[in-house]
């Protein structure tokens, strides 16, 4: 399991019948949706506008892999808290970590890891990472965050 200390953020998801499949848990895709609801509230939280505007301006941001680790099934009913965070800021790509658990923390529901890329919206290409992401991010991981990655090309 991920080390929940290095988790300065956490929101929660409770879930519905309708994400419910024939075997009466939680349908795989629907985790998808739970770490993407984790992710968009720790930008707002760090004072990032997520809406169309932000999306359609000079640049956009883009999942390129989505990778995650079913621990346990969720049910019907039960509140899961997503903890999330920015790992690491590379040259244009950054990438989330999440943990998601049942409320009263006795199972670890899944975990996941994402990775961005920033792209111009004109032409899809690869733009460097803003400064003044670097800087948002920084301030709220400190040094659980790798955000100087001067050589990279990732």
């Amino acid at each position: 399991m991920k080390d929940l200390g290095k988790f300065r953020f956490k929101s929660q998801v409770r879930i519905r019948n309708y994400e419910i499949d024939w075997q009466g848990i939680v349908h795989n895709a629907a985790y998808l949706l739970y770490f993407e609801t984790g992710r968009v509230e720790y930008l707002e939280h760090l004072g990032i506008a997520v809406n169309i505007h932000t999306i359609q301006h000079e640049s956009k941001v883009v999942v390129v892999r989505n990778e995650i680790d079913y621990i346990s099934p969720a049910k019907f009913g039960e509140t899961l808290d997503v903890y999330t965070r920015i790992a690491f800021v590379r040259n244009s790509s950054f990438a989330f970590e999440g943990v998601m658990q049942t409320v009263a923390g006795s199972r670890l529901i899944a975990e996941t890891v994402s990775v961005h890329v920033w792209l111009n919206h004109l032409d899809d290409r690869p733009l460097p990472v803003p400064d003044a992401f670097r800087r948002l991010v920084r301030q709220s991981e400190g040094e659980n965050a790798l955000v100087d990655w001067p050589e990279t090309r990732v």
